[in-house]
């Protein structure tokens, strides 16, 4: 198990109460989540700037000031609790190739699916032993044959997450969480874990104080600023809502982030 992080925001942002303040911030969750831990943020005119480290953030001085210094409008985050390859930083979570980068949540048992479907040259790619990793070499397989069109490219991840949602085996024993973003776009798929979702926008009270059970802290947070967050849990008493199992959505950043489904277990 592992634990996810994205935000998607209009305004470029700290991430310090999200990181380290919360009463269920990834530095307190990664007491049980040990392993490693990854922050990617995506700044305009900037692009993505990424640090990994195998280690506990929670204890990890470099976690904390980056916690309380980096900035943008997308952050990937990722706090690693490790099931399939050893404790090192080419195991260690969001994984990035060119604009795009990916963190996930759960094990994937059977790889026969999905290294069957990656190219040659994506699977050249992968440095270190996880899981993970080859799973992004399948997703970027995809992308890769969408010619980097954005219509195109969303209609390839429902078709790399439709399989996996249709075996049920896979979805009952392993976990297929993701989180993808390219700095325009944030993709969660929830197949095996849990993935909650908060959409802070101009119909939502801003909070001066946000809470969380007996825990009450301050936040700068502005008034115009919207912000959609994407979690494997609850950090505040906010009205977070629980993606439905086998859903894939898109996270559209600009003035007013949108969020998109794009598939759902249900409907196919």
């Amino acid at each position: 198990m592992c634990r996810l992080l994205g935000v998607v925001s209009s305004e470029t942002t700290t991430y310090g109460f999200s990181l380290r303040r919360a009463k269920k911030s990834l530095a307190a969750l990664s007491r049980a989540h040990p392993d490693g831990w990854g922050l990617a943020v995506h700044a305009r005119g900037r692009g993505w700037s990424t640090q990994r480290h195998a280690a506990c953030a929670g204890d990890d001085h470099r976690f904390d000031a980056l916690a309380g210094s980096v900035e943008g409008e997308t952050l990937v985050a990722h706090i690693r609790k490790k099931t399939v390859g050893p404790q090192r930083v080419e195991n260690t979570h969001p994984f990035r190739r060119g604009r795009w980068v990916f963190a996930h949540n759960g094990t994937l048992h059977d790889l026969t699916h999905i290294t069957r479907r990656t190219s040659a040259a994506r699977a050249a790619e992968v440095e270190g032993d996880t899981d993970s990793e080859r799973y992004f070499a399948h997703v970027l397989t995809a992308l890769d044959e969408a010619g980097g069109d954005p219509v195109r490219e969303r209609a390839a991840l429902v078709d790399v997450v439709r399989p996996l949602v249709a075996d049920p085996p896979f979805a009952e024993s392993g976990g297929a969480n993701f989180l993808l973003g390219d700095g325009e776009t944030l993709y969660a798929f929830r197949l095996g874990r849990t993935l909650h979702v908060l959409d802070r926008n101009p119909g939502h009270a801003v909070r001066l104080e946000r809470r969380f059970e007996e825990t009450v802290l301050e936040t700068r947070w502005s008034a115009r600023r919207n912000a959609v967050l994407v979690a494997s849990e609850p950090m505040t008493d906010e009205p977070w809502e629980e993606i439905v199992s086998g859903s894939l959505v898109a996270i559209h950043g600009g003035a007013r982030p949108v969020l998109e489904p794009l598939f759902t277990a249900a409907a196919g």
